[in-house]
């Protein structure tokens, strides 16, 4: 028998020990086609993997979000991983990288060991090609113009009465004792310098042709808006899958037609080479912590998060351009109109940009806190505390979302 070359193949040596017991959880769920088709997958058929792909992506929209059965979830990742593995073979490395993208967005996690190592395998071919067509390439920055803004011309698209109120302090090489004591129990915003010069993100992430290596054909989630400066709220918003670089030739474009964010995503759990550039900040770890999320915020000038609040501790670390944000205290919630349905009740229904003074009369006059939040600089906000943010220039911000402990003063 001919020794394998494990160059051209990719391994899956999590669904080889696995597939057994996932299969008989499938066919506990009525999955008798599935698992028909994905036995055949697992020797080479090419047709019975896309046709169990099939099955499963079906299982995974057949009702609620919250209602699909995991076991489904495992069956769309392991049905990707058959057909990754085809396209592979093929030398089709892009498509390859494509359908596995798929398997972490959409999938669970007991296969994620092979969906990772697979992806990484997939891309170092496709980086090969890339190379081996393009040779070397010049430095190109994401944002070029780093100069400080035009605070006359920032004012006329920001919220009225917009840095005219109180800014949110800034302190520098605050320490953790001093971060618990003077903003973290009493529940304070505060501005956080000097805390980012380590990550290797603060070089990188502006550099496309680096952005391009190391994610340039992963597959990511975005919204698209109708007009700048709208947000999920809106009837024409929408979700679309695109290449990592086609949504950084959107970001460059920054298109009045078609504006495109990278919001709320985890990120970092589907590309580790990114998530290698960061670090999460030692404020995050006060008050026993658990971590919620660490989501990425990417997108072009114009990109807005409407006025809402969040449950948990968050810091939003800016690495690459500006942002503005507005922050109320959850004291004045009742003054900020929350949607009363439940799915919205963390949202305001005032559009800061648009306010209508007849139909929200009470958010006229009351105060609130705002600041230029500039790259390299973090911004705590406590929990329900109501924000709005607004990108000033192209932006790629992090936020890092925590939860204290039963036994911390602030839970």
């Amino acid at each position: 028998m001919a020794d394998v070359n494990y160059d051209d193949v990719l391994e899956t040596p999590v669904v080889d020990s696995e597939a057994h017991n996932l299969l008989r959880r499938i066919l506990k769920e009525g999955g008798y086609a599935y698992v028909s088709m994905s036995t055949r997958a697992a020797s080479g058929d090419v047709r019975a993997a896309e046709a169990a792909r099939e099955m499963a992506w079906e299982q995974l929209h057949s009702g609620p979000v919250h209602s699909v059965v995991p076991v489904w979830r495992d069956a769309y990742a392991m049905a990707c991983l058959y057909v990754a593995k085809c396209h592979y073979v093929r030398g089709e490395f892009k498509e390859a990288v494509r359908v596995l993208d798929m398997a972490l967005i959409m999938g669970a996690t007991v296969l994620r060991t092979d969906l990772v190592a697979a992806v990484g395998k997939a891309m170092e071919r496709v980086n090969a090609v890339e190379e081996s067509v393009n040779g070397s390439v010049n430095n190109v920055k994401l944002l070029m113009d780093q100069t400080a803004i035009n605070l006359t011309e920032v004012l006329k698209i920001l919220p009225k009465k917009s840095l005219s109120c109180k800014l949110v302090h800034k302190r520098s090489a605050l320490s953790l004792e001093e971060f618990t004591r003077d903003h973290f129990l009493c529940g304070s915003p505060v501005i956080l310098t000097d805390n980012m010069t380590h990550w290797p993100a603060t070089t990188k992430w502006n550099d496309l042709n680096y952005l391009q290596k190391v994610a340039g054909y992963r597959t990511v989630p975005v919204e698209n808006f109708l007009q700048v400066g709208k947000n999920y709220l809106c009837n024409n918003w929408k979700q679309e899958m695109l290449t990592f670089c086609e949504f950084l030739q959107r970001i460059q474009s920054n298109s009045p037609r078609v504006p495109t964010y990278l919001a709320q995503h985890p990120l970092f759990d589907q590309i580790q080479e990114l998530r290698n550039d960061i670090v999460i900040p030692d404020y995050c770890f006060v008050g026993g912590t658990e971590m919620k999320s660490v989501n990425a915020w990417f997108g072009p000038a114009g990109t807005v998060t409407p006025l809402h609040h969040d449950p948990h501790h968050n810091i939003l670390a800016q690495v690459v351009g500006k942002k503005y944000v507005r922050l109320y205290p959850a004291s004045l919630s009742e003054e900020l109109y929350p949607h009363t349905e439940s799915r919205l009740n963390n949202t305001s229904q005032v559009d800061l940009d648009n306010i209508d003074p007849n139909e929200f009369p009470r958010i006229q006059d009351i105060e609130f806190m705002d600041c230029v939040l500039e790259e390299g600089e973090m911004l705590y906000i406590p929990p329900k505390w109501w924000h709005y943010v607004r990108s000033l220039t192209t932006s790629l911000s992090v936020s890092f979302c925590w939860t204290a402990s039963p036994s911390s003063p602030t839970s």
